[in-house]
């Protein structure tokens, strides 16, 4: 077996103790100050391993957690360790569903998506630091991942563009997978505005906001392209008042993915681009293109390259998917960086009640960060 994986399997009871702490602190997205208790959990173990780690204010939000190497080097361009301290689960979870071990598997709200993610990034630098001194790194965990990052993008994308490459502690793939790609998503509200009338006494002098919906969402589906990896949904429509009220007011609201930065602008320019079907309504548009793609490009398999060859050293079996879901590595991808995501740790049930880690997941990942983190 491997020195290190081995080293780090001896050390696997600590990482999941480590992980159940950090799972009964709740951290959902509205809640600063559960956000903030989770920072200041593991902001200290940072500053043992010589980073200098600090809390960033985030308006109406928890921090981001953001530590760096005290030492410098040079001119060398650290790498992100990126990763968020926010769940979906509010403040009261654990009381109906505690932190559970079941022989290999913990089940806890938060622990696959992404509290073990964060216990890998620590324990991995932990045993570069006994190794000898850390690469340069910059630790960037951030408190609304989940819900909305507009208040910190900026600052995050600055950052970014300080860094030389950007690895991601989301979730494994159910199975171990790396992901090398991620649908870009957006959302956009359409609002039809009519004209209100009596539905039996003037119906004509009317102009019906639903129906004008009803056409634009049979307008918008064509835009799903299965074999480029589109979709659009049109997930909500809200609207009017009484049956015998011709509706003035009615909105739409829908989803859309995409594989690419083209792709997403040909949904947006389409829906941007909508015209009224029915006379006397006008069309407002809001909304957009919100996450990037992480596009599968050389720069990303460039670095899953170099993961694999470490998960080979390791005697670990290391496979890539491309998935649905959004995260921040998009953002670092759309800078240009080298970007893998999903280097947490193996498990399933991100959002569910069966959310959970499989415990001999967390050395394998942690060992094979270490030994990744060597390489770039």
């Amino acid at each position: 077996m491997n020195e290190l994986l081995q080293k780090e399997r001896a050390r696997a009871h600590d990482m999941s103790q480590c992980l159940k702490a950090l799972c009964e602190i709740e951290s959902p997205s509205t809640d600063p100050a559960g956000v903030e208790a989770a920072a200041r959990f593991l902001a200290p173990q940072f500053d043992a391993l010589g980073l200098a780690s600090e809390l960033v204010a985030v308006a109406g939000a928890g921090p981001v957690l953001r530590a760096k190497n005290r030492a410098g080097h040079g001119d060398a361009k650290p790498v992100m360790l990126l990763g968020h301290l926010d769940t979906v689960w509010p403040k009261g979870t654990l009381a109906a569903r505690p932190v559970r071990i079941d022989g290999d598997r913990m089940t806890a709200p938060g622990s696959y998506d992404m509290k073990g993610g964060l216990v890998v990034v620590l324990f991995a630098l932990r045993a570069l630091a006994e190794r000898g001194a850390l690469p340069p790194v910059t630790v960037y965990f951030t408190p609304l991942e989940e819900v909305d990052n507009t208040p910190y993008r900026k600052a995050m994308e600055d950052e970014m563009r300080g860094c030389s490459a950007c690895l991601d502690f989301e979730p494994a793939f159910p199975g171990g997978a790396v992901k090398t790609g991620r649908k870009g998503s957006g959302q956009f509200l359409v609002r039809a505005h009519g004209i209100s009338s009596h539905a039996g006494a003037d119906l004509a002098l009317g102009a019906n906001a639903i129906v004008e919906l009803a056409h634009q969402a049979l307008a918008v589906q064509p835009l799903t392209d299965a074999a480029r990896g589109t979709s659009v949904n049109v997930g909500v429509i809200r609207g009017g008042t009484r049956t015998n009220v011709v509706p003035a007011l009615a909105e739409l609201e829908m989803d859309f993915r995409y594989p690419t930065l083209d792709e997403g602008r040909r949904v947006e320019a389409a829906v941007r681009g909508l015209q009224p079907h029915v006379k006397g309504v006008r069309l407002e548009v809001e909304g957009g293109m919100s996450y990037p793609p992480l596009e599968r490009n050389e720069r990303t398999l460039s670095v899953y390259a170099e993961a694999k060859a470490a998960a080979d050293e390791l005697g670990l079996p290391l496979s890539e998917v491309v998935t649905g879901g959004a995260s921040e590595a998009s953002f670092a991808s759309a800078l240009g960086l080298p970007t893998l995501d999903g280097l947490g740790p193996d498990g399933d049930g991100a959002h569910a009640v069966h959310e959970h880690v499989l415990l001999p997941s967390l050395p394998e990942r942690v060992a094979l960060t270490a030994d990744l983190l060597e390489r770039l």
